[in-house]
């Protein structure tokens, strides 16, 4: 397999109770999450879509979201958007570019950074209603059309990111470079 290497575009963090991420130059990876933001935690609580019951305290297979500038320009073109659709809206923690069907990344996967920083994609991240709700408050579209209340979560489908833990502990910075490093099962004899 080729080596993929993708670049950084942007970082963002979120704080507790907000969609929206806010843009910084650099993030603190640590074990538990990117320090400063809602999502830090060795363990959070299962919400609808989880296999476990909702309210179950489990493994937090969340502590950061990722999407790519190739996939979001997609979703704003057919959602014919005025607006960029940005990775901060989405609250998206990193957003990415030159890294191929970055949706469909599979778990296990790293994104390696010059730090040693190490995050591993755990899943797919599916648009929610929540998300789809804001996006149709905050966007317009081109023909002047209203955007419907689920729009976007059937505009980004298999376009929406994926989203992961920290395996290495590190900094990262915006213009970063990432090398991706996909998982291979081990060869059993």
């Amino acid at each position: 397999m080729a080596r993929i290497i993708g670049r950084l575009v942007s970082v963002h963090i979120g704080e507790e109770g907000e969609l929206a991420k806010v843009a910084q130059s650099s993030i603190q990876a640590k074990l538990d999450g990117f320090v400063g933001d809602r999502h830090v935690g060795f363990s959070r609580v299962a919400y609808k879509g989880d296999t476990e019951p909702v309210g179950t305290v489990r493994r937090n297979n969340r502590q950061w979201s990722g999407v790519s500038v190739e996939e979001l320009a997609m979703i704003q073109e057919r959602m014919d958007l005025q607006e960029p659709l940005t990775a901060e809206t989405l609250g998206a923690n990193i957003c990415v570019e030159g890294i191929p069907d970055f949706s469909r990344l599979a778990k296990g996967d790293r994104l390696i950074f010059p730090s040693g920083a190490t995050l591993v994609v755990e899943d797919y991240n599916p648009p929610c209603a929540g998300m789809s709700e804001e996006i149709a408050k905050l966007h317009t579209t081109n023909s002047g059309e209203p955007i419907r209340r689920l729009d976007f979560s059937k505009q980004a489908r298999h376009l929406r990111g994926v989203a992961g833990s920290i395996d290495v502990s590190g900094v990262i910075n915006t213009g970063d470079e990432i090398v991706v490093q996909c998982y291979k099962p081990p060869r059993w004899g």
